[in-house]
């Protein structure tokens, strides 16, 4: 891909106001004259790859390339794509940079990760960018700020499937302190350990879950075990979550 010719989409899960969307709009236009960012009005963290179905979706014009969408990350690309960016359509997708690492399980409920996945369903070389971080503190975006740029070009001077897209988390760390980049596989860590009771001011009770999660870092390979170690992961992720292996034992079932 010729990225000075290219037209190039960004969108988050953060909001279009997040810090993480304008450090990635940055990176973009290092890359290209012809960059568009289309991004959910408020945060939309954990929304996963949902679609607003059954309500009416607003578009608010912020600047000639700049919308706002009262909806999903995925509304956001589905919108961008199919209504907003009139003529060619984006020719990479640039989610991010999410304001916390999006590892193992993670991507499942990731609303960073479902604005790629839009993108590559859409036919879009997509990509999404994770800037991990010690939650609770300010999250450090030097990592992402110095080294996105050149991952985004070596990524794209190689085609990928289309059902498949790239997931990429920048260790917590001064940039010049980064290990090499490691592709990576899916690690294992699961959000949802920590579910707190109590009761708000008005007597009703309620269940608030939490941000702490179990995980495996020492998996080998992994992409937890990457950034802890204080590389770059790459991940390719795919659309088609078949599991193969399991089909001809599930035959035998159902001859």
């Amino acid at each position: 891909m010729d990225l000075r010719q290219a037209r190039i989409l960004v969108s988050n899960d953060d909001g279009i106001n997040a810090p993480g969307i304008k450090v990635l709009e940055k990176i973009a236009k290092k890359l290209s004259d012809d960059v568009w960012v289309v991004a959910p009005e408020s945060e939309q963290s954990a929304s996963g790859h949902s679609l607003t179905l059954t309500l009416p979706l607003r578009v608010r014009r912020i600047s000639k390339r700049k919308f706002a969408v009262n909806g999903t990350p995925t509304d956001s690309v589905l919108l961008a794509v199919q209504n907003i960016i009139k003529g060619k359509k984006p020719d990479l997708v640039l989610s991010g940079v999410n304001a916390g690492g999006n590892l193992g399980e993670d991507v499942t409920y990731s609303g960073t990760v479902a604005a790629a996945m839009e993108g590559a369903l859409l036919g879009i070389p997509s990509i999404a960018l994770s800037q991990v971080r010690v939650y609770g503190e300010s999250v450090r975006w030097g990592a992402a700020e110095h080294h996105a740029e050149h991952v985004i070009r070596k990524l794209v001077s190689e085609e990928w499937p289309r059902n498949v897209l790239i997931n990429v988390n920048f260790p917590d760390l001064p940039p010049t302190d980064v290990g090499a980049t490691e592709v990576t596989v899916q690690g294992r860590r699961k959000i949802g350990d920590a579910v707190t009771s109590g009761r708000d001011p008005r007597g009703y009770d309620y269940v608030w879950i939490g941000t702490e999660r179990d995980e495996d870092p020492s998996f080998k390979g992994s992409d937890l075990k990457a950034v802890n170690e204080g590389r770059i992961s790459i991940t390719p992720l795919c659309l088609d979550l078949t599991h193969r292996r399991s089909m001809a034992r599930l035959r035998k079932l159902f001859p």
